[in-house]
């Protein structure tokens, strides 16, 4: 591994590192004047108004067709919330889609950094990378089949792309080494894995036995993914911990 986080550096972040300027910061802020009377009460307020100006993050549109109205109206009258389903759907297929990219920056990663013991290979990244892809086509032919548009950006959908914008700005960081890189792998697949649970159980409610069983399989491959990431960020972690030790002399 090159470019390790851990190792010391010029780090000039902390107050600490100029004693006589901090001392000086610390005095001027005491005696500067707040820019508001008051507490936060006020930008609370502007949160609740903004809030209830709103409509929110958008709809699930409407079925596609008559067969696809045909659907959603026959589940409606089973009691079923074919639109939540639906949205959820909307969720997965925009998560996968972009989990397919996440594990395409960190083969770049691989390929500039290398790998270590107990740290993933290219032949593992690129399978799964391969599943997540089959994951989007199983959740696209799913909103298929309920008469919804694959294309269509869901609410659930656009609350995860921004819930999660900041783990693909981090893995694309050129100044993120690869270890770095399975700390944001490690956040997607634990979302993953918890957003699959959820979506088997929506079916299983909804009557869709079938498409069940077809997502306990992706929630099968999605758990040992998630196995897979915490095993090289441990060993990682620890090989560069015990490099570190052997470098100060300390016993391995």
């Amino acid at each position: 591994m090159e470019r390790k986080a851990s190792e010391l550096g010029l780090n000039r972040t902390g107050i600490k590192t100029s004693p006589v300027n901090s001392k000086e910061a610390i005095e001027a802020s005491m005696k500067a004047v707040p820019s508001s009377p008051g507490d936060a009460s006020a930008i609370a307020q502007v949160r609740v108004e903004f809030a209830s100006e709103v409509d929110g993050l958008g709809s699930v549109p409407p079925p596609v067709g008559l067969k696809g109205m045909a659907k959603t109206a026959v589940d409606m009258l089973k009691g079923g919330r074919t639109t939540v389903f639906i949205d959820k759907l909307g969720e997965r297929a925009g998560f996968e889609r972009t989990g397919v990219r996440l594990y395409e920056a960190v083969l770049s990663k691989l390929d500039v950094f290398g790998t270590w013991e107990g740290g993933p290979s290219r032949e593992q990244l690129e399978r799964i990378r391969l599943e997540e892809l089959s994951h989007f086509a199983l959740v696209t032919r799913a909103i298929e089949q309920l008469g919804g548009d694959p294309t269509a950006l869901t609410p659930a959908a656009e609350l995860a792309s921004n819930l999660s914008m900041g783990v693909p700005r981090t893995l694309v960081d050129p100044q993120v080494n690869l270890l770095q890189c399975l700390e944001g792998l490690l956040i997607v697949e634990l979302t993953d894995n918890a957003s699959w649970e959820l979506l088997v159980d929506l079916a299983r409610e909804l009557g869709h036995e079938a498409l069940a069983d077809e997502f306990q399989l992706a929630l099968d491959a999605e758990e040992e993914h998630l196995a897979l990431v915490r095993d090289w960020l441990d060993a990682g972690t620890m090989l560069e911990a015990r490099v570190g030790q052997e470098a100060a002399g300390a016993p391995a």
